[in-house]
């Protein structure tokens, strides 16, 4: 028997850049992500989201398959240079109106629009004048967050801030791998992370005091997962622990090179209030400036805590209280995309998070890219997905039944879409999409899906 609760949020995910097509009509203003993908090199086979999915075009018949799919709750993410083609002052009509149309559809659907404010598609006329690294830059994303409540709040209750600034201020300003592709020093770095930090604290004081209907409010970070190796072990159990909050030196998981994929430096400003100790110690002289008054600001009072989840690293307790990472077998299953199948990351992943942070959770993204193509027979048959989902699903209810208070889970993606730097080639979605026809084909996960809603987990034993 499941142990999922009768009012668990069921739902699937997609973002504006990777699925509405970006191309500058109707006023759309451009983004990092059109910048980015414009040079030569930076993204597989130079694939953009000019076009992507059509989604701006055909939410009506998209909305319509999410609701003979079942889907009740769909997390989507409005693109702040639609709204503002700048990233301020005037504001875009024909873009406000598009969203408008779109949560009208989707509640005449029953499904409940749950919606992201910033999923990394950054202004580029903003970039220009400094992006994230400008102390202005909380300010410019507080006022087109007001925009958006404004609007939509009358229908929208269900809001999150920002999406894995882990990536889209490491991968996107640290490595270069993103856009906008910069490769910052550590004290820049790091200072962006702050402005990040600063902004999402303010979006959530502008929703609690702009919202026309009672607001629930998380965000959506992602970070680093660890799980031990020894459930039964007291000591795999706190190494596992330490591996997720106490990042630096010593921790199997910390990369100098990529030290923004620490779960504490964001979530700990964020909830507690306050930057780790440790982590203030490792950066030095790097570690930006701030005041209280700014703390107070990233600490607003959170409803839920919102994370994205793919997989984790097993790791065992070491001599003198250290951390060792366990060797994945020869062999091991991994993605299309090459990343670890690790269904316990579900489980240790929301506990610990449960535990430290003491709020609800909602996984807010969840799922693999698989090698899927349509069949001579016309469906898409993705087994893999389906016994991946299965696996990293009872995990999830597992963790449930041992009491770890998680609210809600959202498959990621709806439907294929652009994977970013990937380009079209990784197909995450319970849809596939044709990106030459854009037609629209549910693969067999999506019905699998559709009944794990149904029977509210019973279908996954």
């Amino acid at each position: 028997m499941a142990n999922f609760p009768k009012d668990f949020f069921w739902g699937a995910a997609a973002a504006a850049y990777q699925i509405e097509g970006s191309a500058p009509i109707d006023g759309k203003g451009a983004c990092v992500w059109d910048m980015f993908s414009a040079i030569p090199g930076k993204t597989f086979e130079g694939h953009s989201g000019a076009s992507a999915c059509d989604h701006y075009h055909r939410y009506e018949a998209d909305a319509a398959m999410m609701s003979e799919l079942g889907i009740p709750n769909y997390r989507l993410s409005i693109s702040w240079p639609r709204i503002l083609p700048a990233g301020r002052s005037a504001i875009n009509a024909k873009g406000v109106d598009f969203y408008d149309r779109l949560v009208d559809v989707l509640l005449a659907k029953g499904i409940q629009p749950w919606v992201t404010l910033f999923h990394w598609d950054y202004p580029y006329e903003l970039y220009k004048l400094g992006g994230w690294l400008n102390p202005e830059s909380p300010q410019w994303f507080a006022e087109y967050v007001q925009i958006v409540v404004e609007k939509l709040s009358d229908r929208v209750s269900r809001w999150m801030t920002i999406n894995e600034p882990q990536c889209f201020v490491g991968l996107g300003h640290q490595t270069g791998y993103h856009a906008p592709g910069d490769r910052l020093g550590l004290k820049e770095v790091l200072q962006a992370a702050h402005h990040v930090l600063i902004a999402h604290g303010r979006a959530v004081q502008v929703i609690r005091s702009h919202a026309r209907t009672g607001p629930t409010i998380g965000w959506a970070p992602c970070g680093a997962m660890a799980m031990p190796e020894d459930e039964s072990s007291s000591a795999d159990i706190e190494a596992a622990r330490k591996a997720v909050f106490c990042f630096g030196p010593g921790n199997p998981l910390y990369s100098p090179a990529e030290p923004l994929w620490s779960v504490a430096w964001w979530s700990d400003a964020a909830v507690l209030g306050r930057y780790p100790e440790g982590e203030l110690e490792v950066y030095g002289g790097a570690a930006p400036m701030f005041t209280e008054e700014e703390m107070r600001t990233i600490a607003q009072p959170l409803d839920f805590y919102g994370v994205n989840i793919y997989n984790g690293t097993v790791v065992r307790a070491g001599g003198d209280g250290g951390i060792e990472r366990v060797p994945r077998a020869p062999g091991a299953p991994v993605t299309a995309l090459k990343w670890p199948v690790t269904p316990t990351s579900l489980y240790w992943g929301p506990k610990f998070l449960n535990e430290r942070y003491n709020l609800p959770v909602v996984v807010t993204e969840n799922g693999l890219s698989g090698m899927d193509w349509v069949s001579l027979d016309g469906r898409v048959h993705d087994s893999q997905r389906i016994d991946f989902l299965q696996r990293y699903l009872r995990e999830l209810d597992r963790a449930i039944g041992d009491g770890v208070d998680v609210r809600g889970y959202f498959q990621w993606s709806i439907m294929d879409n652009f994977e970013w730097s990937e380009g079209y080639k990784e197909r995450f979605g319970l849809v596939h999409v044709d990106y030459e026809t854009q037609k629209r084909t549910p693969k067999d996960s999506a019905y699998w899906y559709r009944d794990v809603i149904t029977t509210n987990g019973r279908v996954l034993y």
